[in-house]
């Protein structure tokens, strides 16, 4: 079992030869991020959302498979971050300021160093994040 230390904030972790993470009495696959981002900027702009979910990615300590984007007409962008760890969307909204992201990993790959990307990248305060644990129950201690 490999434990990983994270800053004061966040209690550590121990994830499993299954990969599955054990924290304060719990087992679950891996956690899942809901992230919306509202009023940001650059949200059209195909570069800078590939050139962020890699950033995501790397802030996240997760490693990537392969990295797609789609850019629809006249505005919007889909992309998906294929990770071995699980993996990140987001489907971008850019006339309405709006983009919706999942971040989903397990192992210990830590989504929460994506919420801080996603700000700076955006250039926006107005983010709201819900989070799943994937898989709890499942796995016995």
């Amino acid at each position: 079992m490999t434990r990983i230390l994270r800053p004061p904030s966040t209690p550590d972790i121990e994830v499993g030869a299954d990969y599955f993470v054990r924290k304060g009495g719990a087992v679950y696959a891996g956690t899942h991020l809901i992230i919306d981002v509202q009023a940001g900027a650059r949200l059209d702009d195909e570069a800078h959302i590939r050139q962020t979910l890699q950033d995501c990615v790397d802030a996240c300590g997760a490693t990537l498979l392969h990295l797609h984007t789609h850019r629809f007409s006249p505005q919007g962008i889909t992309g998906v971050a294929v990770l071995a760890e699980s993996h990140m969307s987001v489907h971008t909204w850019p006339e309405i300021g709006y983009a919706a992201f999942d971040v989903f990993m397990c192992g210990a790959a830590d989504p929460w160093q994506a919420v801080g990307v996603l700000k700076a990248a955006f250039a926006t305060d107005s983010v709201s994040v819900r989070a799943l644990r994937r898989g709890e129950g499942l796995v016995g201690a």
